[in-house]
């Protein structure tokens, strides 16, 4: 079974892999891809902004990825996030594991069954095995990697208002972002392993008493890029398949509707 990454583009010029580009074709759409081998392990990226980082966040085409990487053979996904900060664990530069989300997004799909009454369990969003995975990986590396994070997702793109980062403060929001729903949510329709590694790129509106720019948020996630790439490839060095509650969410409905082939439309 092959690794799944989803990030920017920025990450794959860093982990000296050979790529082979190919196009997927899915129900919702084509999808640019690369595919290579990283330590004897089978790898698909997909940037998700698209190749010349043009789709803004409230534009891609979720479904599409998650239903290729599915296409292709994935099994288990990497993603990573740029994000705002709103917790002084977790300061600007810090790496951290997603392990919760407030969805606050609108107007994008967020089901792959538009037909059917699919209501699958979120509570644990994100893959437990995986971000053990990660953690063991953060300390082999010796990079410091927070634990767990709450990530609130808004629809941007405008940037968060103080008031809302004080709501989502007050909600127990840590980090602040644009991308992660409905992602993590149709990886779990998909059956996908996924964790998500946060990299926070700023303080958040209203903490830092200075107003935001997108080149901060782009430096600062750059200035990253290459420990997160090593902690990726340790990743990859020591993954391991195993059977996951992850790969079964769909099982409810299969015996309930008498479905056994029951899967996301591809």
């Amino acid at each position: 079974m092959s690794i799944g990454i989803i990030g920017g583009t920025g990450l794959y010029g860093l982990t000296e892999v050979a790529l082979e580009p190919l196009t997927v074709d899915t129900a919702y759409g084509p999808v640019a891809a690369q595919r290579g081998q990283w330590h004897a392990q089978e790898v698909i990226f997909v940037a998700r902004h698209g190749a010349e980082h043009n789709i803004p966040p409230h534009a891609v085409n979720y479904r599409a990825n998650l239903a290729a990487l599915k296409q292709l053979g994935v099994s288990s996904v990497l993603a990573t996030a740029a994000t705002g900060t709103l917790s002084r664990h977790i300061p600007p530069g810090g790496m951290a594991l997603l392990t919760d989300f407030i969805d606050l997004v609108s107007g994008r799909p967020r089901t792959f069954f538009e037909d059917l009454v699919v209501h699958v369990d979120y509570s644990e969003p994100y893959c437990p095995h995986l971000r053990a995975e990660l953690s063991e990986a953060a300390a082999a590396c010796g990079l410091p990697l927070h634990p767990g994070a709450t990530y609130v997702c808004t629809n941007g793109p405008r940037f968060e208002t103080p008031a809302e980062i004080r709501v989502y403060s007050g909600w127990g929001g840590d980090l602040v972002g644009m991308t992660n729903v409905p992602e993590v949510v149709l990886a779990r329709e998909a059956e996908l392993c996924y964790a998500a590694v946060a990299i926070a790129t700023n303080a958040a509106a209203g903490v830092a008493g200075q107003k935001l720019t997108h080149r901060e948020v782009e430096e600062t996630f750059a200035a990253r890029l290459a420990d997160l790439a090593r902690l990726f490839e340790a990743f990859v060095q020591t993954h391991g398949e195993k059977d996951c509650p992850c790969r079964h969410a769909l099982d409810e409905y299969r015996e309930r509707m008498g479905k056994p082939e029951l899967s996301i439309p591809l």
